[in-house]
């Protein structure tokens, strides 16, 4: 009978496509690999970080503690030219201190700190400091005149190591005052070499307080407690960098030059 054939014809049809249905299988999705790893990630990170010099290290970390500053190039030539020097001489820096003054900024300011540059932080400052009187014609204004010269009475810019420390006499309103003196090694030819000669020290004075500072010799003096305090610890093998925004010794000081 052809209509029973027929419908034997379309479900043994139906069947095998059932048949083939459950046998069916789609491709499987394959995992997506990732390459870049949080690992590799720390290990870009850390290679970055070794990288990166000293210098670069200090500047970074104490830019966010150093503010107020005359000149974004205080911080930096300071941190560079310590940096420089003791790579040159590292027999002659036997102390991870640095005494900065930014001289750019008038005696009425807090002008001055100390740094460990080992463990970049902040010993002391800022506090104020003394300029040479030969730097600047009122007692309270920003120093502008800055001299290597015997005789001048005025601050030189640059880097200096520290030497032994010794009993100061100074002078200051008509008497005679004593305090803890730190004498200075100049090493910025040119610049600061006559220092030592010209008896150049840093050292505490009278006329040091802690809202304004006086004019000296030309000594980055501080107040007497402080000096007190501080000048042992810079004693034999610490630095000084003395800065001012002044072009004719920013574009020649050789160790500026090194840093960068």
């Amino acid at each position: 009978m052809p209509s029973q054939r027929l419908l034997e014809t379309t479900l043994i049809g139906a069947a095998a496509v059932l048949f083939a249905g459950s046998n069916l299988r789609l491709p499987e999705r394959q995992p997506v690999v990732v390459t870049h790893s949080v690992a590799t990630t720390a290990t870009a990170t850390a290679d970055s970080s070794v990288a990166a010099s000293p210098a670069s290290r200090a500047l970074t970390a104490f830019s966010s503690m150093v503010h107020s500053l005359s000149s974004p190039k205080a911080l930096e030539s300071a941190v560079k030219s310590y940096f420089a020097f003791k790579s040159a001489h590292p027999d002659e820096v036997k102390k991870p201190l640095l005494y900065f003054v930014d001289y750019g900024l008038p005696s009425t300011k807090p002008r001055g700190y100390v740094l460990d540059m080992n463990a970049m932080k902040i010993v002391e400052g800022p506090f104020t400091v003394a300029h040479g009187r030969g730097s600047s014609a009122s007692r309270d204004g920003v120093p502008t005149r800055f001299s290597n010269a015997f005789g001048s009475a005025a601050t030189s810019l640059g880097l200096y190591v520290t030497k032994a420390l010794y009993a100061f006499t100074g002078h200051s309103g008509g008497g005679t005052y004593s305090s803890i003196g730190l004498r200075l090694m100049g090493v910025s030819n040119g610049f600061n070499t006559n220092a030592f000669a010209r008896g150049v020290v840093a050292h505490g004075a009278p006329y040091v307080t802690a809202d304004k500072a006086g004019r000296s010799q030309g000594c980055p003096a501080m107040e007497p407690g402080r000096a007190k305090e501080l000048l042992p610890k810079l004693a034999d093998g610490a630095m000084v960098y003395l800065f001012a925004p002044d072009q004719n010794w920013m574009s020649r000081d050789p160790w500026l030059a090194a840093g960068n």
